[in-house]
């Protein structure tokens, strides 16, 4: 399995530890930044992340800022991605197994390197729950319906600006 991971300079040493614990893993991991702690905006981090998602050139990813908050409401704009953040072992399996989240969002100055640890294995080593899948369908024509009206919205737009 593919996963991206972010952060953004709040995060950049936990990120590193994550990124050495799945250094002996199956897993192959893109780092998609930031790489130094000098101070980034977290939305382009969580953007890009949730870009790779969108494609297919991940399938799943690691999102980590100060709290984890910012990150996960701004990967959550990207129409198709859910993200979900935990900060336990329970809440991480939930978000795969119910929610089929894409992505997990943590925040450094919330949890430990060691707890962080236990958090990213226990939502990689889960798979989606079909159980749940009317409900995700549920989010995912919600999502829909908004994306479709502001597509729409954006092409009168552009009709009433050129014409």
């Amino acid at each position: 399995m593919k996963i991206g991971i972010g952060s953004d300079h709040n995060a950049f040493q936990l990120k590193e530890k994550i990124i050495q614990f799945l250094a002996d893993t199956e897993y192959e991991v893109v780092d998609f930044g930031c790489y130094s702690e000098d101070a980034v905006d977290y939305p382009d981090v969580a953007f890009e992340v949730s870009e790779a998602i969108s494609e297919g050139k991940i399938e799943r990813g690691i999102l980590i800022c100060g709290t984890g908050i910012g990150v996960c409401i701004a990967a959550n704009k990207y129409p198709g991605v859910r993200a979900a953040l935990a900060h336990d072992v329970y809440s991480a399996e939930r978000a795969q197994l119910s929610n089929n989240a894409q992505i997990l969002t943590m925040g450094s100055q919330i949890i430990g390197p060691e707890v962080a640890k236990k958090v990213v294995q226990a939502y990689l080593n889960v798979a989606w729950a079909e159980g749940s899948k009317h409900k995700v369908d549920k989010i995912i024509e919600k999502e829909g319906q908004f994306v479709s009206q502001n597509y729409k919205e954006a092409v009168v737009a552009s009709n009433c600006v050129t014409n």
